[in-house]
């Protein structure tokens, strides 16, 4: 299946492909070209959707692809710490401002936790997971909990990562292998819902196309 990711985000695109590794997984860069999405919603479902549905019409307008056979697949994602009110929640990926880097993100959120003298609280993850085909479209989500720490460990993964400890682990992601984590991210358990979706949809389109046939 040609899925279509509505996504610019190196770390994110990296991971789909490992994820869906029997599914040919197109940035949609390749495709439209540099296209600026703004996500002003107020939840990660609905920032998935405009995402996606943002790609979608894009797509429609462009006359070398019929979009009966592309997918167009999303996902909004980010940490939430419930000590400092569900910080950074939405704003995960421009926590210290519209142009930061993951180290400033980290940098800012290690400042938050030493101003209330915490060196490790309970924090969450959540993906939501935005699909659209035929102008249908679904969600899913999921959710990897754990706690943050005040300090950067490990070199491995993205984002957040080095501040992150999983639950019933010890080690932060970006200290684990990136294999390993796979297993049970958030990322992983949204896409194994959007895959039960996709596995759906495929039927239906052998089904519809051996009836026109």
């Amino acid at each position: 299946m040609k899925i279509i990711l509505a996504s610019s985000n190196k770390g994110k695109i990296k991971e789909f492909q490992e994820l869906m590794p029997d599914d040919e997984i197109i940035a949609y860069k390749t495709v439209l070209g540099d296209i600026e999405i703004i996500e002003d919603q107020d939840s990660f479902q609905k920032n998935a959707i405009k995402k996606a549905h943002s790609i979608y019409k894009k797509l429609e307008e462009l006359d070398c692809y019929d979009i009966d056979d592309l997918l167009v697949l999303s996902d909004d994602s980010g940490i939430s710490v419930p000590v400092l009110n569900n910080e950074p929640g939405i704003y995960s990926a421009r926590y210290a401002g519209e142009e930061a880097k993951p180290k400033d993100n980290n940098k800012k959120l290690i400042h938050k936790l030493n101003t209330i003298k915490t060196k490790n609280t309970p924090a969450y993850y959540t993906c939501c997971i935005a699909i659209i085909y035929k102008n249908i479209t679904y969600t899913v989500h999921g959710w990897m909990h754990g706690y943050v720490i005040n300090e950067e460990l490990g070199s491995l993964g993205f984002g957040y990562d080095p501040l992150f400890i999983p639950q019933n682990h010890t080690k932060t992601l970006a200290q684990l292998d990136p294999k390993f984590k796979k297993s049970f991210s958030h990322r992983s358990k949204a896409l194994n819902l959007a895959k039960k979706i996709l596995d759906i949809i495929t039927i239906k389109k052998i089904t519809s196309f051996h009836l026109i046939k």
